[in-house]
């Protein structure tokens, strides 16, 4: 048999596994309108919780964090115990804790809250790619169908200004936390019917020992960068960023020992693999930060209602969507790492743009900036996924998925601590002088924008004035030094890619590209005829673990 006709013997898709894939893009779709919704609602949470500066980053980052944190654990489990079993209890978990947030008491319930949706979440994203890729065996489908769930995102992140827009003018911040409730009810149902089960054959078992390493590793590291550029050096974040490495390189160490290792660190060793992961949340750190600040801009300095700075939003929404849906067609000609190199070139300059923005007059540049941006992502939203799952092996899909996705939303969930940090320092050291005039609401007003508009309202109304246009000013040097870090990030992951995807084809090349080296690197795909006929069996080998769940 040839590698060509083992490819062809590849099953097609089903009308029915096109409706399943419908359903599987739905979390995606929410998961993603979820988070930029939030940032709309920052705003007015900070005004009803009166939580401190770093409570209200805790409550926009703590669900990338632990959403990050467990995502490579349920990935694996999802392979374990069923990847459908899992999306559905990830779908259960995440509707009950948006409830629980909605109708938060106070800051540190929100956070909770918050915390147990990431947890949802972490079960939600890998289980859905890794189902789209073990339902479309034929590599053009499965090609579509990737490219759909990228798109996907982009959908997400379109609507989401819109809706929360709509949703903070009509009703009160927890609104936007219960958008997702209705969609996960109709995950529950429908995905039983229209979604087979999938087990991975060779899956072993889950080894707590891995997961509570994985934990220990990222976990503090996340929070010694998150301290880091909240209170500069001192000994608590110096010391949680040494113990996160330590705790990562046992885990490494751990992994390469075991037979059934919670991730296959060999899959880093495929080029394409890790390239692509490393560009992806080089420009997702970059992206995360600007854009809560962005959206406060609008609302806090601009003062835009939150409509108002959803429909601002909105236009470069949709050119995310349109670039996301146009790039896997250019892909076939034009090869990836020049798509997302010069797509991310194109979001260094908007970043550039975003430095030069002032706290008076400012909308238009920043606006420009935004735009100029956002659309720039869009390719390497669109071709990571595909460049990630394509250098797996199908028995490890759940775990690329899961790195993939942890690789975007620990991105995001950085750049929220990192970039807000920053900007929120700048804040607090150019603030500093004018707070002191807000009498006892001093403090409040030296900690966030939102802290000095509380306290003006106190205040006679010459004084009012001067300290909000000061806040509003330290609030703009701020956001100007978070671009600046954005743009140099985004840079770099454009020089990354020219330089660590050169040697991926166009997907639509008839030519293979001579990667058996690194796909030797894999267990499993150690030669493309391997992997071919593995793929066109694989309908006979699933016989034992696929249910059609009807």
């Amino acid at each position: 048999m040839t590698t060509h006709d083992a490819v062809t013997a590849a099953p097609r898709a089903t009308a029915r596994s096109w409706l399943g894939l419908v359903v599987l893009l739905l979390p995606t779709v929410l998961l993603f309108l979820a988070m930029t919704v939030l940032f709309l609602a920052t705003p007015y949470i900070a005004v009803d919780l009166a939580p401190s500066s770093g409570q209200l980053l805790w409550i926009n980052d703590i669900y990338g964090f632990v959403m990050a944190g467990f995502l490579v654990t349920m990935g694996t489990l999802g392979d374990r115990v069923g990847r459908r079993r899992l999306l559905l209890v990830g779908a259960a978990v995440f509707g009950a804790a948006s409830v629980a947030a909605a109708y938060a008491p106070g800051p540190e319930v929100l956070i909770a809250a918050r915390a147990l949706m990431g947890l949802g979440a972490a079960a939600l994203m890998p289980a859905t790619l890794s189902l789209i890729t073990t339902m479309f065996r034929d590599e053009r489908q499965r090609g579509v169908a990737i490219g759909l769930w990228a798109a996907s995102v982009s959908v997400g992140v379109a609507l989401g200004p819109l809706v929360g827009g709509l949703l903070l003018e009509a009703f009160w911040w927890g609104a936007a936390m219960l958008v997702g409730v209705p969609v996960m009810a109709l995950v529950l149902v429908t995905v039983p019917l229209l979604v087979p089960e999938y087990r991975a054959p060779q899956a072993g078992r889950l080894e707590p020992l891995s997961v509570v390493l994985s934990l220990a590793a990222l976990l503090p590291f996340v929070y010694g960068i998150k301290k880091l550029a909240e209170t500069g050096p001192s000994a608590l974040p110096v010391a949680a960023l040494v113990a996160g490495v330590v705790f990562a390189v046992v885990f490494v160490r751990r992994q390469l020992r075991l037979a059934d290792p919670l991730l296959d660190i060999r899959l880093f060793a495929n080029r394409t693999f890790s390239g692509a992961l490393g560009v992806f949340m080089l420009a997702a750190i970059a992206l995360g930060g600007v854009y809560l600040l962005f959206t406060q801009y609008l609302q806090l300095v601009a003062e835009e209602s939150p409509l108002r700075a959803g429909l601002w939003i909105l236009p470069a929404a949709i050119a995310l969507v349109v670039v996301s849906t146009v790039t896997p067609m250019l892909a076939r000609r034009v090869r990836p790492a020049h798509l997302i190199a010069a797509g991310l070139a194109l979001s260094t300059a908007g970043y550039l743009v975003m430095t030069q923005v002032g706290s008076e007059a400012g909308l238009g540049l920043l606006v420009t900036g935004f735009y100029i941006l956002y659309p720039g992502i869009a390719p390497t939203m669109a071709l990571v996924p595909g460049l990630v799952m394509g250098a797996a092996p199908p028995e490890k899909a759940g775990e690329a998925s899961a790195v993939e996705s942890t690789a975007s939303d620990l991105g995001v969930a950085l750049g929220v601590a990192l970039l807000g940090s920053v900007g929120a320092a700048v804040y607090r050291l150019d603030a500093a002088d004018a707070a002191r005039t807000a009498g006892a609401g001093a403090e409040q007003a030296g900690e966030s924008l939102p802290g000095a508009l509380t306290a003006a309202e106190a205040m006679p109304a010459d004084a009012a004035a001067a300290l909000v246009d000061s806040a509003q000013a330290a609030f703009t040097d701020g956001l100007n030094a978070a671009a600046w870090i954005a743009a140099a990030l985004s840079a770099v992951g454009a020089v990354l890619a020219l330089v660590l995807l050169r040697h991926v084809p166009p997907t639509g090349s008839a030519t293979a590209e001579p990667a058996a080296p690194e796909a030797a690197a894999v267990p499993g795909n150690a030669d493309p005829k391997t992997a071919a006929t593995r793929t066109a069996t694989l309908k006979g080998t699933d016989r034992e673990r696929e249910d059609s769940g009807v």
